[in-house]
């Protein structure tokens, strides 16, 4: 751990200590805040352990009073931001999120641009009135208690320093906003088209992070987003008759109600017009939060520190579902906690309201009115995504697959645990069937673009889904097939373990990967994921040679110029399974050959019977030959990867079958 970082935890440390003396009433919130010093000082630590790795942190302190009939609200703002680089840093620079949801935005320009804009957006954004525009005013700012200048450029707000915050400072923003919320047109606002009222998420004014590649403030556009770790610490005040869900723990539950008081409590709100919830939430990047006069609240015990809570309208037609959903998502958890890693934090928070499901710390905004599988299937969703975003914290703008792709390929995992869609123990049962017919349609299309693309920067929506969704998922299927399913088990979980907390990229997961399984990933990266080759082989010959059988194989490529379109670049390993008889039995044997790019070999995952390895297939090499030790009137069939996990794109000649 590097001196500036040593002195940064042991400063937060000391600072949390005193935040607890000052208010702490009692025995439970001095478990609360004891929680939050272990939970800070591991992610800290692991922050720190690796050399030449750094990222900056921060503590937010936030006070806002909403005014419903204008939908807006004043606030203030506390911001101490711990400069763990080695830089000075000049100038700082927050997102304004709001200032999006006005017509001639960029977010509006870029929906109406778009050959296939999002339907949820479209061209509502121009048509939207000035008084349901969204917008953040920024009436005070003050570093260090001395004011500064600062500029806003729609969804940005660039701020110049007059004195740069040096390396291992922690330096003080001070700010006074106004904000309008908008009618919800993209995750955020009010008014949501199931009629739930305040729909929080991007709300406030939120630093951008800077990092090893330097600042990240990029325009709001309607995609992905990028934090920085920190505590928030937040009070909102609304009229009485409101009921809050979302991200951190609230401290002054008993004084609350509406189901989060302790047994034996009731709150007697007769003589109040307003009350202010203040909720603290420990190492997140991002904080949300939904409001509603009729939101039911449910909560459920997960173990004896985590709860699991639940806000959504008492309507007749869905209640029963979001009543089912409970234990079966106490039965999510658990499974999760063992496949992925354990939910490091006391709460979480499924919140009806948005426009469809979108994570954020802690929680998620859905959409309520769906029947059971379809409620399950997007609570699973964006509880994953908080493996993967919430609590890896990768830059998604750049690398939004290692989120989106992530996060749906678990779910299917998860989906498949809870209501036995398939058998993953099963060789040939491909759950993650969808998501390779996806990629296989858009690679043939002509729009595919590389998963390296910036998020806000594909050319069409069904560009970045299929390759953020569809392509990151099989990223991960695919790799099992490569590695192995035990290496591949083993890495998912090392990667929790090693990179929660810390902003990880490609490389990263990469690395964690080769160690799992012994072998060099770098070409399955390079490929993957900065190109749109793709993957063609066939078993180009079977024939007599002598007592044996050769068998000769094929990468094929072939260029489509019209359409721009690819086939057959990728070099992969090759499971290769001969079905035979043996006297009056039918057999299976694999032969495995693999790629000489990965310096090694999978663990033989057992699927089907004895293994033989033969040797490596050289990239440059398009064609393959080798002897099977059968007679070739014994071999039934030979087929390329029978579990479907290589994404080729045209396995019809993947399989020879003998004829009579």
């Amino acid at each position: 751990m590097n001196f500036i970082c040593q002195k940064y935890v042991i400063w937060h440390l000391i600072s949390t200590f005193v935040t607890i003396k000052l208010t702490t009433k009692n025995i439970l919130n001095m478990r609360l805040y004891f929680g939050t010093i272990s939970l800070l000082f591991i992610s800290m630590f692991s922050m720190a352990q690796d050399a030449g790795r750094w990222q900056q942190s921060c503590k937010y302190f936030m006070e806002i009073d909403m005014d419903t009939k204008k939908h807006q609200f004043k606030g203030t703002q506390k911001l101490i931001y711990y400069n763990n680089s080695p830089d000075e840093l000049k100038k700082v620079f927050y997102h304004l999120y709001f200032n999006a949801f006005q017509p001639g935005s960029m977010m509006d320009e870029r929906s109406r641009s778009l050959p296939d804009p999002d339907p949820r957006v479209g061209s509502r954004i121009s048509k939207l009135k000035a008084e349901e525009y969204g917008w953040h005013k920024i009436k005070v700012l003050k570093h260090n208690g001395k004011s500064v200048k600062f500029n806003v450029e729609e969804t940005i707000l660039e701020v110049t320093l007059a004195e740069p915050i040096k390396p291992g400072a922690a330096d003080t923003f001070y700010m006074e906003f106004e904000s309008q919320v908008p009618i919800q047109v993209r995750r955020s606002g009010r008014n949501s088209a199931e009629g739930i009222d305040y729909s929080m998420s991007q709300w406030y004014p939120k630093m951008c992070n800077y990092d090893y590649q330097g600042w990240h403030a990029n325009p709001y556009v309607g995609r992905e987003f990028y934090g920085i770790w920190g505590d928030f610490d937040v009070k909102i005040t609304l009229p009485k008759d409101y009921i809050i869900g979302g991200t951190g723990y609230l401290q002054n539950k008993n004084e609350i109600g509406y189901g989060y008081q302790d047994k034996g409590i009731n709150p007697d709100h007769s003589k109040k017009e307003k009350l202010t919830w203040h909720f603290f939430a420990p190492a997140v990047h991002d904080f949300f939060w939904g409001a509603d006069p009729d939101y039911v609240h449910d909560k459920v015990s997960l173990n004896d520190s985590t709860e699991i809570h639940f806000f959504y309208q008492n309507e007749a037609d869905f209640v029963q579902y979001w009543k089912q959903a409970e234990e079966t998502m106490l039965k999510a958890f658990k499974f999760i906690g063992k496949t992925y890693g354990d939910y490091p934090y006391r709460q979480y928070s499924f919140v009806q309201g948005g426009d469809g499901g979108m994570e954020y710390a802690m929680g998620t905004l859905i959409t309520g009115r769906r029947p059971f599988p379809s409620l399950v299937g997007v609570m699973v969703h964006e509880l994953m995504h908080n493996w993967f975003q919430m609590l890896m914290g990768s830059n998604e703008a750049l690398h939004a697959w290692m989120d989106e792709g992530f996060t749906s390929y678990s779910s299917e995992v998860v989906n498949d645990h809870l209501f036995g869609k398939g058998n993953t123990k099963s060789s040939e049962t491909n759950i993650h069937n969808d998501a390779y017919l996806g990629y296989f349609n858009v690679s043939q299309s002509g729009i595919e673009e590389p998963l390296s693309t910036h998020a806000d920067h594909f050319m069409t929506n069904t560009a970045y889904g299929i390759a953020s969704y569809s392509k990151g998922e099989v990223f991960l299927h695919q790799l099992e097939y490569v590695i192995g399913k035990e290496a591949f088990d083993r890495g998912m979980l090392d990667y929790y373990k090693n990179w929660r907390f810390k902003h990880p990229n490609p490389n990263d997961f990469i690395r964690i990967m080769e160690k799992a399984s012994g072998v060099e990933l770098d070409w399955y990266k390079e490929y993957w994921v900065n190109s749109i080759h793709t993957i063609d082989y066939s078993i180009k010959a079977v024939s007599v040679d002598k007592k044996d059988t050769k068998v000769i194989l094929e990468r094929k490529e072939w260029t489509e110029k019209e359409n721009n379109v690819r086939n057959g670049r990728m070099p992969m390993p090759i499971d290769l399974v001969i079905e035979y008889k043996d006297g009056n039995e039918t057999k299976k044997e694999c032969y495995y050959i693999p790629l000489d790019l990965m310096r090694g070999e999978k663990i033989d995952e057992g699927y089907y019977g004895k293994r033989n390895i033969l040797k490596d297939w050289w990239w440059t090499h398009k064609t393959y030959e080798f002897e099977i030790p059968m007679k070739f009137k014994n071999i039934v069939s030979i087929t390329i990867d029978p579990s479907k996990r290589l994404a080729d794109i045209n396995d019809e000649d993947n399989v020879w079958k003998q004829t009579e």
